[in-house]
């Protein structure tokens, strides 16, 4: 245990250790002008990060009581000393609920002070012996600040996250960022607001907003068929940032006109196989299959956004599974919202939809990546049963495949990587690309094989590759991965979008930011989720699950705050591991926790204190790997484990 976990520290002025702290002289003063105790307040501190404050109490050598409460009035500490000297050194280590802390003394049943001690302000961090992971999550972190833009619109204020290549506020890109803004922003509802205010009258939502700066108006290109869900998914996370119940309920009603227009429009809706089809786009982006044309609004010579007689209609595995997990999260949302019938039948839809894609699309390692309804259809140079298209990583984490399929795709994508040494990662947009000039592109970037998504690398697919292998076991793959993408950013001194098979940047156009958000935020979710292992079971950290996979690493003691800006939502905790003996102390903002702990493989036995309490019947054996289960109230502990 470190020396500072414990919660305080009371040490005299003469205490030998104390000499490195600056000792405040004491004045005498007459004995009839009593000083009143004093507290230096700390101002605004961090969780568990050990802090040091003085007390002055003259006079006082007698045993004093010592408590600190929390911002909710819990209380954090609590103790029994005798102080040594006027001045007495306090050292701490801030745990509990985010806001001002109070310290209350007294002696001999009298209070003789209470008082704010410091303010209680998590800021999300991940701190670790091992400098890449640090880097991974300081560099994440200053991407995604750098792709957030905002605006008025209707005289409202909009915040979002921009796409990378483009300097409008998408749905997509700005939902799929939110796996990592979800640490470092506190406006989490403005830019759903603002596309829910966008709603059509028959439920479906445009693909970007308004920007009357660039006297852009909202639209939609026609080959998209995934907004909706998107949108769903968009306004369940935000709610679990934010943990607003009542904005939540507001939005509920878009959110179920957006998934009924999605599940019954015929031009998005496949009734005969029960699925949502699309035209023949590379995997979910927002060109189909065909030369250039000129755009029939415009006359100008572009890739094939629209629809018309020419189109291949399919089904496309994401836009399904996709859906499946909006239809889940919508459900979870209508409980909260005391619904439970539109839950029930939201579930069951979600059930029929997975049965339905995995007959269709899984051939025993993968999603197929498109299905045409037309089975007389092929492309030629293509061998469209083969092609592993990068909703796959996606799929891992969305609840739609067992572990068996989950680590089928896993190793799909690393024997494909380790099949073609020509290519520097195997983060495929889609394996093989298709053959040069099969998609139009007006000459933009994805004409070729390696460009862009027609092959290109994307770190956005190595996050959910990441994220898919903590989860389903395959940490060394994960933390690879991780280590992989810190090599590429200090290479080349940002993030971007996507890269050429040899490694080298793709730029898309005058728009294209070296700072991609999208990829940098599927990074930090599997840093942060994954690695660090810090789960919402609920919303705003209510109720936790932990499961710190840094056994995996080289990682021997690590730091790590997840905060919810948009809520009083964190969690915190240190680890600390030795060869024999890991500690970790909690804490945190929630009420539940359930800690998962997978020690390392060659331990066949553990002796586990919990919260100085022996915990016999913790260490357990999950699928013949050993771990350390837990479940209990609250957030502040502290676990020490020894083999």
């Amino acid at each position: 245990m470190r020396w500072w976990h414990a919660a305080v520290v009371f040490v005299g002025a003469l205490c030998l250790w104390s000499c490195s702290a600056p000792m405040v002289q004491t004045v005498p003063t007459p004995t009839s002008v009593p000083i009143p105790p004093q507290i230096v307040n700390l101002g605004e501190v961090q969780p568990l990060v050990p802090i040091t404050t003085t007390l002055t109490l003259t006079g006082v050598r007698d045993a004093l009581q010592v408590q600190i409460r929390d911002a909710s009035g819990t209380a954090v500490f609590s103790q029994t000393v005798t102080p040594l000297d006027d001045q007495t050194l306090l050292t701490l280590v801030p745990m509990g609920m985010p806001g001002v802390a109070t310290v209350t003394i007294e002696h001999a049943g009298t209070t003789l002070l209470s008082a704010p001690l410091y303010t209680l302000n998590p800021q999300s961090t991940i701190v670790t012996d091992d400098p890449v992971f640090t880097n991974v999550f300081t560099q994440t972190v200053g991407f995604l600040q750098k792709s957030v833009r905002s605006f008025t619109l209707n005289n409202r204020r909009v915040q979002g996250y921009r796409s990378p290549d483009n300097p409008l506020l998408w749905l997509r890109d700005h939902v799929y960022q939110g796996r990592g803004f979800r640490y470092i922003e506190p406006d989490v509802k403005s830019l759903l607001e603002a596309f829910r205010d966008a709603q059509r009258p028959d439920g479906s939502l445009p693909d970007w907003l308004d920007m009357p700066e660039l006297a852009v108006e909202a639209g939609r290109k026609e080959v998209e068929a995934d907004v909706e869900f998107l949108f769903a998914q968009g306004v369940y996370e935000a709610w679990q940032m934010s943990g607003d119940d009542a904005w939540m309920r507001q939005m509920l009603p878009a959110v179920q006109r957006a998934l009924v227009y999605t599940t019954s429009d015929p031009v998005r809706w496949d009734a005969k196989r029960g699925l949502i089809r699309r035209p023949y786009t590379i995997d979910m982006w927002d060109f189909s299959y065909g030369p250039t044309t000129k755009n029939p609004t415009t006359g100008v010579d572009a890739p094939r956004h629209w629809i018309d007689d020419q189109t291949i209609w399919g089904t496309f595995h994401g836009d399904n599974t996709g859906l499946i997990q909006a239809l889940r999260m919508t459900a979870m949302m209508e409980n909260a919202a005391a619904d439970e019938r539109a839950a029930k039948a939201h579930r069951s839809q979600a059930n029929g939809i997975q049965k339905r894609v995995n007959k269709l699309s899984w051939n025993g390692a993968f999603f197929q990546h498109f299905v045409p309804e037309d089975p007389k259809i092929t492309i030629p140079g293509v061998d469209m049963t083969s092609q592993l298209s990068l909703s796959n990583a996606y799929a891992l984490n969305r609840g739609v495949v067992d572990g068996i399929a989950a680590q089928a795709i896993l190793a799909t994508y690393y024997q494909r990587g380790l099949a073609n040494p020509a290519i520097i990662l195997p983060w495929y947009s889609i394996d093989p690309p298709f053959p040069a000039y099969a998609y139009g592109m007006a000459g933009r970037k994805g004409e070729k094989p390696g460009e862009y998504v027609n092959g290109g690398i994307m770190p956005l697919v190595g996050g959910e590759l990441a994220r898919g292998a903590f989860t389903y076991s395959a940490d060394v793959f994960g933390f690879d991965i991780l280590q992989h993408y810190d090599v590429l950013i200090n290479r080349f001194g940002g993030s971007y979008l996507w890269y050429y098979p040899n490694g080298q940047p793709g730029i898309s156009g005058p728009d294209t930011l070296p700072t991609d958000g999208w990829g940098a935020a599927a990074m930090l979710g599997a840093l942060m989720e994954g690695a660090a292992g810090v789960m919402d079971a609920g919303t705003a950290y209510h109720s936790v699950k932990l499961s710190p996979r840094w056994f995996a690493s080289r990682v021997h003691s690590a730091h790590v705050v997840a905060r919810y800006p948009a809520s009083q939502g964190y969690v915190a905790y240190d680890w600390l591991a030795n060869d024999h003996q890991l500690t970790i102390t909690t804490t945190g903002s929630g009420s539940l926790l359930a800690m998962t702990i997978p020690l390392p493989e060659s331990v066949t036995h553990a002796t586990v204190v919990f919260d100085g309490h022996p915990a016999p019947k913790a260490f357990i054996w999950i699928k013949n790997r050993p771990y350390v289960f837990i479940k209990t109230t609250g957030l502040t502990h502290t676990v020490q484990i020894t083999w």
